[in-house]
C-alpha cells in the first residue's frame, strides 16, 4: 500500500491546536499508473517493417534465354555457404572475368558490384544487369543480405535465377558449395 505521509510539526512554538497528520492512500494512483503504462506499451508500434518490392521471373518460360542480357553488362552473384559469394562478370558458360570469392564483411561484395556498376556506366553508359543465384547450400539471410547491398548500391537491374549445373561446379571449385 503506498502512502503519502505528512511530516510531524516541530514544537517549537506554542500551539493550543493538535494537527492530525495527513494520511493519503496513493493505492488507486499506483494502480491507475500501471494500467495506462500496460496500455500504452501494448498499443504503440515502435518500428514498422518496411518491404522492398521486388519482381520475379515469369515463370512460364522453363529456360532462361540468356541472349537477352548482354554479357559485357551483366554480373553474376553465386551464394554459397558460409556466407561465402561467388561473382564473375558475364554468364557460367563463358564468364568475362576470373570469378571471385568474397564476402559480406571486409572486401566484401558492396565494393565489388560499386566497382563494377561505376565501371560499366563509364564504358557504356548504360547501367549494370544483376543475376543472383542462391545455391542450395546458402541460407535466406545470404539472399537477404545480397538483396540489401543491391539496394544500397542503387542497382536497379537485377534477377533472382536458379543455380546452373555450372555454377554448382565453380562453387565446388572455390571451395564455397
Amino acid at each position: 500500500m503506498a502512502e503519502l505521509n505528512s511530516a510531524p510539526a516541530k514544537a517549537g512554538g506554542k500551539s493550543k491546536r493538535t494537527r492530525i497528520p495527513v494520511r493519503v492512500d496513493l493505492t488507486a494512483m499506483v494502480d491507475l499508473a500501471f494500467l495506462l503504462i500496460t496500455f500504452f506499451m501494448l498499443t504503440t508500434t515502435l518500428q514498422k517493417q518496411e518491404a522492398m518490392a521486388i519482381a520475379m521471373p515469369d515463370k512460364t518460360n522453363d529456360v532462361i534465354n540468356d541472349s537477352f542480357t548482354p554479357a559485357n553488362r551483366t554480373m553474376t552473384i553465386c551464394l554459397g555457404k558460409n556466407n561465402q559469394v561467388l561473382w564473375y562478370m558475364g554468364m557460367a558458360d563463358a564468364p568475362l572475368s576470373n570469378p571471385e570469392i568474397v564476402n559480406y564483411g571486409k572486401n566484401s561484395l558492396r565494393e565489388a558490384i560499386l566497382n563494377k556498376r561505376n565501371q560499366i556506366k563509364a564504358q557504356t553508359g548504360k547501367d549494370l544487369i544483376v543475376l543472383v543465384k542462391p545455391s542450395t547450400h546458402s541460407i535466406y539471410d545470404n539472399l537477404v543480405s545480397t538483396l540489401d547491398e543491391l539496394n544500397i548500391s542503387k542497382v536497379d537491374r537485377y534477377a533472382i535465377v536458379d543455380i546452373s549445373p555450372k555454377d554448382v561446379d565453380l562453387l565446388k571449385k572455390y571451395k564455397a558449395y
